[in-house]
């Protein structure tokens, strides 16, 4: 195993046990934040999960792990008596889908088409151990269903995280789940090997600011502190201009003959010098693969 692949299975097993990113968001274990409309968030471990309770529906968007989702059904199950209709996954990463065993007689468990390739694919290599629940009913492009009072739209917008990042939308709550297409105020993890892309990224946040109302929440898979894993537009365009800003450092670097070793010497991006740099997803890393996408290397 060489450094780069080293590198690379530690920050997937930090990302999904290690790194503690309960202490990443801005409420405490296992809490439940209402939004609007019988739509809110549930935080402990992992990514946020989004959640709709109400008297005639009930769905469920990310599942965390099986330690922690049994407190969010509980939860659930404590604001509403109907039946779990629907579980969508944003993406593939186990601290998203660890938990679908949990929700596993959900009427629905939907995801993008690649999702299930890419659980069992982290499976076969050793980095999901969990007993799995793979979502049944897959969508290319879009998806969408009515849910009690509630209409769920899903939109997949190319590689970017992953090559499976879904976009989840309560229309009349007017509630965008993004997933960890916003890593709010954090480094993000860009999972190459699952086919993720810092250029499509950043493409894919520019359609999702233009495409959703100026005035929607949106819930995103982490968050530093003191930003939460809640917020609005603003938020969305901070994580495209962080992108931006990392590619067109490598380019520049690029263009002066600078080598991949030396444009990978750097600790914060100027400008974003306020993100959180953790020390399992570095900021190097991200250069790296901005580096391989800027050189088709």
């Amino acid at each position: 195993m060489d450094r780069r692949q080293f590198l690379l299975q530690a920050s997937l097993l930090a990302a999904g046990t290690a790194f503690p990113f309960r202490k990443l968001i801005a409420k405490a274990d296992g809490n439940f934040t209402a939004l609007r409309r019988n739509v809110g968030y549930f935080t402990e471990k992992g990514g946020a999960i989004g959640w709709l309770a109400a008297k005639d529906a009930m769905v469920v968007v990310d599942a965390q792990y099986p330690d922690t989702a049994p407190h969010c059904l509980k939860g659930l199950k404590e604001r509403s008596d109907h039946a779990l209709d629907l579980l969508i996954n944003t993406h593939h990463h186990r601290d998203h889908t660890a938990g679908n065993i949990v929700f596993k007689d959900a009427g629905h468990m939907v995801a993008q088409e690649n999702v299930p390739k890419l659980m069992r694919m982290a499976a076969e290599k050793g980095e999901n151990k969990y007993e799995l629940a793979f979502p049944k009913t897959t969508f290319a492009d879009t998806w969408q269903m009515d849910v009690g009072d509630e209409t769920i739209h899903t939109k997949y917008y190319g590689p970017a995280h992953t090559s499976g990042d879904a976009v989840i939308y309560f229309e009349q709550a007017n509630i965008v789940h993004i997933g960890d297409l916003v890593f709010n105020r954090m480094n993000p993890f860009t999972d190459q090997p699952a086919g993720g892309s810092i250029t499509n990224w950043i493409k894919s946040l520019a359609k999702i600011e233009e495409e959703y109302p100026s005035d929607a929440i949106y819930i995103f898979g982490h968050g530093k502190a003191e930003y939460g894993v809640s917020g609005d537009k603003k938020d969305v365009a901070v994580m495209r201009k962080y992108f931006s800003a990392m590619m067109d450092y490598v380019e520049t670097a690029v263009e002066q003959g600078k080598s991949r070793k030396q444009i990978m010497d750097k600790k914060k991006l100027d400008g974003f010098e306020n993100f959180m740099y953790a020390d399992f997803w570095t900021l190097p890393q991200n250069l790296e693969i901005a580096y391989s996408e800027v050189t088709n290397s």
